[in-house]
């Protein structure tokens, strides 16, 4: 696979310049009308970019993600979410920069086997940058009139954030409590010693 990933880019250069010689395509002006086109569209999102930047440097320095963390306490609780992660899923539908800054503090400060860092890495790999491609990819192409994408992109957003605490629950938490219940008294008896996953010492 190493050999793979380090001659894959070369190769596919090379088949993509031999196909453009055998069809006998001006390469060299294609390449730059494609830069060029590259460039503008660059100059056309810069605006949307902006405005996204300094719309989430004012949702965090305002204290809004604390005071909206605070609020949803109570249902991070009825699906057993570490509050930890509640920064995460407010920032991901905004930044996926900053999602990923906030998943590396959780990784690093509760350790990548911890609940949080479980659930942290699952939020981060299921959900997308909703906000910021309504700003941007919108913008870009000309899309003013979007009623119906902000509502769809946050609500499959919200259900990858729920469905991301029950799954992390089920394989993480609860089956391997179920399996240490079943299987781990021998084990306990023979090492004398207290599990982990549910707690459970023998001192026989």
């Amino acid at each position: 696979m190493e050999a793979i990933s380090l001659y894959a880019t070369p190769v596919l250069i090379i088949i993509i310049l031999v196909s453009g010689v055998i069809a006998k395509l001006p390469l060299y002006e294609l390449f730059v009308e494609g830069a060029m086109e590259g460039l503008e569209m660059c100059v056309k999102i810069l605006p949307y970019v902006l405005g996204m930047l300094v719309a989430i440097a004012i949702f965090r320095s305002s204290g809004a993600l604390e005071a909206l963390s605070v609020i949803l306490m109570p249902i991070c609780k009825l699906f057993n979410i570490p509050t930890e992660v509640l920064p995460l899923a407010l920032m991901r539908p905004l930044s996926g920069s900053g999602a990923l800054g906030i998943t590396a503090d959780i990784i690093a400060t509760e350790g990548p086997d911890s609940h949080a860092g479980l659930l942290a890495s699952i939020m981060q790999g299921s959900t997308d940058t909703t906000m910021y491609i309504l700003a941007v990819y919108f913008g870009a192409v000309g899309i003013k009139k979007y009623l119906y994408a902000p509502t769809v992109g946050l609500t499959a957003d919200m259900v990858s954030f729920i469905s991301a605490a029950i799954i992390c629950n089920i394989f993480f938490k609860l089956l391997p409590l179920i399996i240490c219940r079943i299987s781990s008294k021998t084990f306990l008896y023979l090492y004398n010693r207290q599990c982990t996953i549910c707690n459970m010492r023998t001192d026989y």
